[in-house]
């Protein structure tokens, strides 16, 4: 907000620092000018850059961006109007969510990556639009069809890294995934708890609230990989149920579930592998560096020339992310606290193993199975 005669040098500072360009989401600051500021801004960018500055500085006005334009080349810049129109004749919805075929026919990798440039040209375009009131009013895409959409968006954008790890090949060298601009349209476990709420209290038998959570959670980057898990708490759920305390024991008991899966896989240490993750869920975050990780591995040779080893603690590492990033955000860094060990020596120097715990029942480790 703008409300003194600035110039030169503090002009081009106070703008700056609002412009400050944070990621594809922010690529420009917002400025409200109470003051007809533009002979000075425009001066002000001529001496501290070029005569052309302003061109380059300055958004354009907000039907520019809606219905397109020409530069001063003459190159055509399509509006979101012309993109999204492309959008609907080229890749409607109508044809599978899954986007599998185009009038009957299988869809090429060409196509696809159009349907990338296309939606991602769009994503830009909006976030530009975002920035003026009225396009509140005059948005072509309802937000079921933006759910959709951006469901297929990701779809296509997981396939094309599973394929790359798969044939060890980038095949989207020559596209750009606009996964920022997709996050930025971000719902989280609360919102989606809200609508189960809803759910609950019609007695279950509210359908179209369903198929709102099932778009919603298809189309969130953070929430998608917890889609069965979220559904599966809802199929769980009966007239007694209290949503919100029984989706936090649920998530938890799941939480607890997955770990012990992972730890027999892989036969881990169990008290250094609930330790590890404890931590890491009290930090936010997974340290694949040091030793922790190693500390949780079975005993094998660090010299064998097959690396297995090495491959083994990859493949962990690679587990223990996709646990923490499914259950991080959904469940409380206190669900597996009580399996926590601490290590104190004796006076002898022995050392000796602690266990804590809130509930025994609840959330001991069954060792019965590994023999401990």
């Amino acid at each position: 907000w703008c409300d003194k005669n600035l110039k030169y040098h503090g002009l081009i500072q106070s703008f700056s620092r609002t412009n400050r360009i944070l990621n594809s989401v922010k690529t420009y600051g917002n400025i409200v000018s109470f003051r007809n500021l533009e002979k000075e801004l425009n001066d002000a960018l001529s001496l501290f850059g070029d005569n052309n500055a302003s061109g380059v500085v300055l958004l354009k006005p907000y039907k520019d961006y809606y219905y397109g334009y020409k530069d001063e080349k003459g190159k055509d810049f399509p509006g979101y109007e012309e993109l999204v129109k492309q959008l609907k004749e080229k890749f409607p919805l109508g044809n599978g969510k899954n986007m599998c075929k185009i009038n009957g026919r299988m869809v090429t990798v060409n196509e696809l990556k159009e349907f990338i440039k296309l939606y991602g040209a769009i994503l830009k375009v909006t976030n530009i639009l975002n920035s003026f009131d009225q396009f509140k009013n005059e948005q072509l895409l309802n937000e079921r069809d933006t759910q959709d959409y951006h469901s297929i968006y990701q779809d296509i954008y997981d396939d094309f890294r599973n394929r790359a790890k798969v044939d060890a090949v980038d095949i989207s060298e020559d596209i750009v995934f606009e996964m920022e601009l997709i996050k930025q349209i971000e719902v989280n476990i609360d919102y989606i708890l809200a609508l189960v709420k809803k759910y609950h209290d019609s007695n279950m038998e509210d359908k179209e609230v369903l198929i709102t959570i099932n778009k919603a959670i298809t189309a969130s980057p953070d929430l998608r990989n917890k889609k069965d898990l979220i559904m599966a708490f809802i199929d769980s759920l009966n007239i007694e149920s209290d949503v919100y305390a029984d989706f936090e024991k649920f998530m938890n008991s799941k939480k607890k579930e997955e770990l012990d899966r992972i730890i027999e896989e892989e036969n881990l240490n169990p008290k250094e592998t609930y330790r590890f993750i404890q931590r890491s869920f009290e930090k936010g975050s997974v340290e694949t560096e040091g030793t922790e990780i190693s500390s949780m591995l079975p005993p094998m040779s660090m010299f064998s020339k097959d690396k297995a080893r090495l491959k083994k603690k990859n493949k962990v590492i690679g587990k223990i992310l996709n646990f923490f990033d499914k259950f991080f955000s959904i469940t409380s860094d206190s669900s597996l606290k009580s399996e926590v060990t601490y290590i104190v020596s004796d006076e002898k120097g022995n050392e000796q193993y602690l266990m804590v715990a809130e509930d025994e029942e609840e959330y001991k480790y069954n060792d019965k199975k590994r023999g401990n």
